[in-house]
Formats: structure tokens, sequence, C-alpha cells
């Protein structure tokens, strides 16, 4: 996955263009796409997706249809540098990858980065805990991470800014970007479901089961349905989120009707799952297929290689930056994002054995 923290080229040409405008190249109004193109050598829609991105940013402003967008002189917009809190999910998350990433591309781009003293797992998802301690903590914006509805609506609703990354996001007034994830999975889905797979179970955790199924997962659940299979709590199975709940819970899952695929629901349950199979003497593929709905670079040491679900950190992190610039310049920017993700098959993936069909 080398290509996970590499700019696209529409990104690039952008960057190109804010060079541009700060060296004065372009007076009044920005050339359109089709001559940007000719002069920068790219085709049309990247150009187009370049000037998108700048208007975005306030740098351009749309004149309409045919016409060519108006520069925002740098003297009207003062940038303020933000202190901007990431609520994490739980304390782990501190390393993970793109956390660490975007920390750093937010300090870059002049803001103060730091972690909030408790994580929402500490907190237990309760929005009076999470009030609390947003109120001892001074911060100009908040990026929460994998929030609960609770938890981003009461955000949504104070005065300052906040962006949701990942989480109950759907239909909140909040900014926010995420993998589009769902098309990966339905892949994946088909995969298991040709290679003869019917006991298929997803094993998530409890903020994405309660008080109802997340998105995902009802999809998931509707998609077994599609194919025949006739779904209950044992396809999404209900655990108290300790370590030893979990292994009481795979052992009893285990014992009576083995699930032939478990899809795991992110990558600290998935090792702690496959290491108590193994335990357990369920190794992946022969006794049962694993699949991961996430994505770590610790896969790339795995072998046999672990099958995913991927996605490019690269857009995500952007977004977040591009809204603290955002709401540094004093603009609202409550805009909604998502990347593409794809399903990666692996190793781990295999047909039902004959002992299990």
């Amino acid at each position: 996955m080398s290509n996970q923290r590499f700019s696209s080229i529409a990104e690039q040409v952008a960057q190109l263009l804010r060079e541009g405008l700060r060296q004065g190249r372009w007076r009044g109004t920005m050339p359109g796409r089709i001559k940007l193109a000719a002069a920068l050598g790219v085709n049309h829609k990247t150009a187009n997706a370049a000037l998108q991105i700048l208007e975005e940013e306030g740098a351009l402003v749309s004149r309409g249809a045919g016409r060519e967008r108006e520069i925002v002189a740098t003297t009207q917009v003062v940038a303020v540098k933000l202190r901007v809190v990431i609520l994490l999910f739980e304390p782990e998350d501190r390393q993970l990858y793109f956390i660490v990433d975007l920390r750093h591309r937010l300090e870059e781009a002049g803001h103060t980065a730091f972690f909030a003293t408790k994580t929402l797992c500490e907190l237990g998802m309760n929005v009076a805990r999470v009030a609390r301690m947003v109120e001892k903590m001074d911060a100009d914006a908040w990026v929460i991470q994998a929030g609960s509805r609770d938890v981003l609506e009461w955000f949504a609703a104070r005065p300052a800014p906040a962006f949701a990354l990942f989480g109950r996001l759907m239909n909140v007034p909040l900014a926010s970007t995420s993998p589009k994830k769902a098309g990966a999975l339905l892949e994946m889905l088909e995969r298991l479901v040709s290679l003869g797979h019917r006991r298929i179970v997803m094993l998530v955790r409890e903020d994405s089961r309660k008080p109802q199924p997340g998105y995902f997962e009802r999809l998931f659940l509707d998609q077994l349905e599609n194919y025949g299979i006739s779904t209950s709590a044992y396809n999404l199975p209900d655990w108290n989120e300790r370590p030893e709940e979990l292994q009481q819970m795979l052992g009893s899952l285990f014992r009576h009707t083995p699930p032939t695929a478990l899809i795991v629901g992110d990558v600290i349950l998935f090792f702690a799952i496959q290491q108590h199979l193994t335990r357990l003497g369920f190794i992946a593929p022969e006794q049962v297929s694993l699949v991961c709905t996430d994505f770590s670079p610790h896969f790339e040491w795995c072998r046999p290689t672990i099958a995913h679900i991927a996605w490019d950190s690269n857009p995500v992190i952007n977004r977040v930056v591009k809204w603290a610039d955002n709401i540094s310049r004093g603009k609202n920017d409550r805009r909604k994002t998502s990347s593409l993700a794809k399903f990666i098959d692996g190793g781990t993936i295999g047909p039902v054995p004959a002992t299990k069909s």
C-alpha cells in the first residue's frame, strides 16, 4: 500500500496554483480549466478539480458557469492559527499511522494540534462526561474520531467548530469525512458467497452495534438476506467489550455452529481474534476465512496476506487540514466528503472446508 500517503494529481496542481497566486502570476480572475490544462500539461478534469479545491478553500470565487473565477486578494482574508484538539476513539489510536500524519499536517499548516486528555472509550461515549472534559480544555476547534451519534450531535450544537472523522455522522450537521466502504463490503461478500460461505459473522465494537447497528452493519445483514441467508444475532454477535469477554464469545461461537467466515471491524480486534482462534485450532484460511474491514501498514508483513478493505488516508487528512484552514479564515465549513475504499482479496480467504459445508 505504498500509495497511502501520496497527494492526488489534482491536489498537486492545486498547490502549483496556490504558489502562482502568491507570486501574483494571475490577477483579477483565474484562467479557465482549458487554458490552465494547456499551460500545466494536465487534462481538463484535473485542472477543473484543482480549481474547485481552491474555490473550497476560499482563494477563488465562482462567478457562474462559463465565467472565469474571481481571485480573492490575500489581504482580504487573514488566517488565524487554531488550537485543534483531536478527540480519539481509544488511547491506542495515538499510534495509528493516519492520526500521526494528521497531527503533523495540521502543525505544518501552522495550527497547534494536540490530543484530548481522555478518549471517547475512556469517557464511555457519555455526552455529559465529554462535555465536562471539553469545558476544561482550551481549544478553538475539535476533531472527533469515530464519535457516536449523541456525541456528534452535541458537538454540532456547540458554537466551537468541530469535524467528524468517521463515526455515526449521517445527517449530523458537522463537517466530516470517511472512507466509502459499502461497495468494498458488497464485493467482499460476493467473494465469500462464491466460495460457498453461508455462516458468515461480523464482529465489531460496541459503538457499531448499539443502540442500533450502524449503516455498514445493516448493509452487511441486508446483503446476506439478499443472498438467501437468514440472519439473526448469530451474524452480528453482542459481547461486552473486554478481552476476556471476547474470548468467551469466540469460544461459544465456535463450539456449536462454527462460522466459516469472520468479518472483523478494526485492526486491533482483528489481531486479537486471529490470535485466539489460532489457540482454538482455527487457522485461516484452512478452517475459517478472515477479513478485516480496515487497513494497517502491519498487514504488509503478514503471511498469508490478510484480506481487508483498503482506503487512502491522504484525502482524509487533506480534508481535515483544509477544514481547519477554512475555519481559521472565518469560513463556515460543514461540507461532508468521502473517499473511495476497495476490497483487497488476500490469503486469509479460502473455500469452505469440506468438513464444515
